[in-house]
């Protein structure tokens, strides 16, 4: 698969099919623009705007390598679900310092 491919896959990836699929299995996260944080946050292994600047769309900053490990892991997420999408994200939100999402079998203390 070249760049142009790979950009191609995924933008569809996630700007398109992971949301929709999100959204009907009434995952942790669902607008597009999450799925791009926490793939973008993974394949460059910090905040992507720490490594990538302030470029806009991210994604077009990133190099083969990360582009590779990005289009992976969405694939990934499209295959494993939630489950991954959680870890995921987590992830994610701890480079931010964040806490992560409850699941749904939390309760507050």
């Amino acid at each position: 698969m070249d760049r142009d491919e790979r950009l191609a896959t995924y933008r569809r990836l996630v700007l398109r099919e992971l949301p929709a699929r999100a959204r009907e299995g009434r995952w942790v996260v669902t607008a597009d623009h999450c799925f791009g944080r926490i793939v973008l946050d993974n394949a460059v292994g910090a905040r992507w705007y720490d490594v990538l600047g302030p470029v806009r769309p991210a994604f077009t900053a990133l190099d083969d390598e990360q582009l590779a490990r990005a289009v992976a892991l969405a694939e990934r997420i499209a295959a494993e679900g939630d489950p991954l999408l959680r870890e995921l994200d987590a992830r994610s939100l701890a480079w931010r310092g964040k806490p992560p999402k409850k699941t749904p079998g939390d309760r507050d203390r």
